[in-house]
């Protein structure tokens, strides 16, 4: 049985072999601080973030792409696996996960240890603007440029990819979850209104926007009012969260400049016909694909389904690999 896992920030993907993606949930894990036991993992422990007593903390045991607490992922992966795959096993399985392309060796080296630990036969690290592209349906062996930008929840990788292998790339440490603290700078600096995590992604998954919009939106989001201290409830529109996003999406933009200006001349006439794919959840973000577009020239899509485009890529890796190894 082979397993591909998109381990990211905000959540894990696992995608079976000849089943698709059999499970999404979102990393985080609920642990109790006196007994060191876990509570709940994925979804469960998601409700309780920002919402948890004294002895219970919920964690992200990935920061930006890295694992950042070795054991919570380990055991985290652990579970996610056997809930995919089910307890009657006879072999394990091969797994193959993927990386945001800037991981240093000691990051590689942590992930392949706790896919060991979890129960993995083998293990295969693939780098994410790879798995991006293949799971967005783009035939990577062919020797022409194809532009990938994967925004996930922490970190984003931008890559030009030809042959089955990156050309150019970069991964920079902005964000799914920089959007959802841009909003909470906002609220607080322009409304005097303290949000948790929770409630900005809901603002940026509701009314979002990384461009002007035809028709302005409109959300009521409840929180602390800051001079008071008492909870208080406003109305925020898709404008305002247009102009709390502006640095952050800015910082994407200039990453794909950068990358462009790096690219082979070939290649980047190749991208310029072909055009720039977004895949992640970060790409979901509205009016993205317009803001590229309008900062590069070049025209810009996402994938059909961004979200699963990474965790389908990095299990049909696998099948590349062995289909390329058979031909050679």
């Amino acid at each position: 049985m082979d397993i591909g896992i998109d381990l990211g920030t905000a959540s894990i993907l696992v995608y079976v072999k000849g089943k698709g993606v059999v499970l999404k949930e979102p990393s985080v894990v609920a642990f109790d601080r006196d007994t060191n036991r876990i509570k709940a993992i994925g979804e469960e422990a998601r409700l309780m973030l920002g919402r948890t007593p004294g002895n219970i903390v919920a964690v992200r045991p990935l920061r930006q792409g890295v694992i950042s607490d070795y054991t919570v992922t380990e055991k985290m992966l652990k579970y996610f696996i056997q809930k995919a795959v089910g307890k009657q096993r006879f072999r394990k399985p091969l797994i193959s996960i993927c990386v945001p392309s800037g991981v240093t060796e000691v990051e590689r080296k942590a992930v392949e240890d706790a896919a060991f630990q979890a129960g993995a036969r083998d293990v295969k690290i693939i780098e994410e603007p790879i798995a991006a592209a293949i799971g967005a349906g783009i035939d990577i062996a062919r020797p022409c440029g194809n532009m990938i930008v994967d925004i996930g929840g922490g970190t984003s990788d931008i890559a030009v990819i030809s042959l089955g292998g990156t050309v150019v790339s970069t991964s920079i440490k902005i964000a799914g979850d920089d959007f959802d603290d841009a909003i909470v700078r906002y609220m607080r600096k322009r409304h005097n209104l303290l949000i948790g995590e929770r409630t900005a992604e809901d603002i940026k998954i509701r009314i979002g926007s990384a461009f002007p919009r035809p028709e302005v939106e409109e959300v009521d989001v409840r929180g602390r009012n800051l001079v008071t201290g008492l909870p208080k409830t406003i109305t925020v529109t898709s404008e305002e969260t247009e102009e709390a996003l502006k640095d952050t999406t800015l910082q994407i933009v200039e990453a794909v400049h950068s990358v462009l200006e790096k690219t082979p001349p070939e290649l980047a006439a190749d991208i310029a016909d072909r055009g720039i794919v977004l895949t992640g959840g970060g790409s979901l973000l509205r009016g993205l694909e317009d803001l590229i577009a309008a900062k590069t020239g070049i025209n810009t899509m996402t994938a059909e389904d961004p979200m699963t485009a990474v965790a389908i890529g990095t299990g049909k890796y696998v099948e590349f690999l062995s289909g390329t190894t058979n031909e050679s």
